[in-house]
C-alpha cells in the first residue's frame, strides 16, 4: 500500500459510487479518486463535476474513465456497481444479478490492483463479499463489506434521541447479515458506561423490552423507508464508507462492525457476517469475540444460516 499518495478507486459512478466519492472528497480521506463505470458518458461527468470543487478540498488528483485502466494501483478499491434495490425488494433479491457482475468485474480489478484492499458496498453485502473473496482467492480479509456499519450508525442515533445525549456517548453494535437478520447486541449495549436497560429518563427506564425490540425493527426497516422515499440509499452510506477507507489507509487499527468471511467464529465458518472487526492496512487484521447472551448467540447462527442460504446457490459455481 502507498504511503505517501494513497488511491482510492471506486467501481460504479451511481447514486452511492459518486456519494462516496463525495464524501471521500470533502472529508479528506485520500488524495487520489479514479471512478470506473462502463457508462463513459456518466463517470467522465461525475469526476468533471467532483473536481470542478477539487480547489476546496485536499483532493489532489480526481479523474473518471469507462477504461478499467483507471484504478491500476489502487490501494483500496470499492465496489458499488450492481443492481439497485426496488421499493419492495429484499437485498438478497439482487444476488443473482449481483453475482454475476462480480464474476465478470473481478479479474480486471486483481489484475491492474493486485495489492487492494476489496470493499463491497453493494447489495447483498455479505453473500457478495463471500462471493468476491472466492472468485478472487484473495486472503478473507482482503475482502471486504461495508457490513453493519451504517447500521450501527442508524442504532446509535436512535438510541441517542431517546435518551437525550450525544450519540458519541452510545455504544451498541448491529451484528450479522447486513439485512433482515441483522441484530443489536443488547447485553453489551452502554450509554457512557451505564448499561442501556439501566438508563432512566425522569428517573424511569425507558429501554424496556419492548422498546428496545421497536429500535432493533426500526434499523432493520430503515433502508427500505428511504427507498420507498426516494428510491435509493447513497449520502449516509457514502460516509460510512469513507470511514472505513481512512481506517485502512490510515493503517488505524480501529474496531468496526464490518463483514468478512469468517472461519470458526461462534462455531460460524465460510459465511461472511458483520462482527466487531480491527480494521487497518491490509482490511480485517483481527476479527473480535464479544460476549453475547444465549439468545444472541441463536440470533447469529440464524443470521449466518440466512445468509448461506443466499450464497447457496452459487456453491457449485465459486465453491
Amino acid at each position: 500500500m502507498s504511503t505517501t499518495s494513497p488511491k482510492l478507486a471506486i467501481v460504479g459512478a451511481g447514486a452511492v459510487g459518486s456519494s462516496l466519492a463525495y464524501a471521500c472528497q470533502i472529508r479528506g480521506s485520500v488524495h487520489e479518486i479514479a471512478l470506473y463505470d462502463t457508462n463513459e458518458a456518466k463517470v467522465v461527468a461525475e469526476a468533471k463535476d467532483l473536481v470542478h470543487g477539487a480547489q476546496f478540498t485536499p483532493v489532489s488528483r480526481l479523474e473518471g474513465s469507462s477504461d478499467i485502466g483507471v484504478v491500476s494501483g489502487a490501494d483500496v478499491v470499492v465496489i458499488t456497481a450492481g443492481a439497485r434495490q426496488k421499493p419492495g425488494q429484499t437485498r438478497m433479491d439482487l444476488a443473482a444479478a449481483n453475482v454475476a457482475i462480480l464474476n465478470d468485474l473481478m479479474p480486471g480489478l486483481v489484475r491492474h490492483a493486485p495489492d487492494a484492499v476489496v470493499v463491497l458496498v453493494t447489495n447483498p453485502c455479505d453473500v457478495l463479499t463471500w462471493a468476491a473473496q472466492k472468485i478472487t482467492g484473495l486472503a478473507p480479509g482482503r475482502v471486504i463489506s461495508s457490513g453493519t456499519l451504517l447500521d450501527t450508525s442508524r442504532l446509535r442515533r436512535l438510541i441517542a434521541q431517546v435518551a437525550g445525549v450525544h450519540q458519541s456517548s452510545v455504544h451498541a453494535i448491529m451484528l450479522g447479515e447486513h439485512g433482515d437478520s441483522e441484530f443489536p447486541v443488547w447485553s453489551g449495549a452502554t450509554i457512557g458506561q451505564t448499561p442501556i436497560r439501566d438508563w432512566l429518563v425522569g428517573g424511569e427506564p425507558v429501554f424496556t423490552d419492548t422498546s428496545l425490540d421497536r429500535l432493533a425493527t426500526s434499523v432493520v426497516r430503515a433502508a427500505y423507508e428511504v427507498i420507498e422515499g426516494k428510491g435509493a440509499t447513497n449520502h449516509a452510506i457514502g460516509l460510512a464508507g469513507a470511514r472505513l477507507i481512512e481506517a485502512i489507509i490510515g493503517d488505524q487499527r480501529v474496531v468496526l462492525p464490518v463483514s468478512s468471511v469468517l472461519q470458526d467464529y461462534r462455531g460460524v465458518s465460510d459465511v461472511a457476517l458483520s462482527v466487531p472487526s480491527v480494521v487497518g492496512r491490509g482490511g480485517v487484521i483481527d476479527v473480535l469475540e464479544i460476549p453475547m447472551s444465549q439468545q444472541e448467540r441463536t440470533l447469529f447462527r440464524a443470521s449466518a444460516a440466512a445468509v448461506r442460504h443466499g450464497c447457496a446457490p452459487f456453491d457449485a459455481e465459486l465453491g
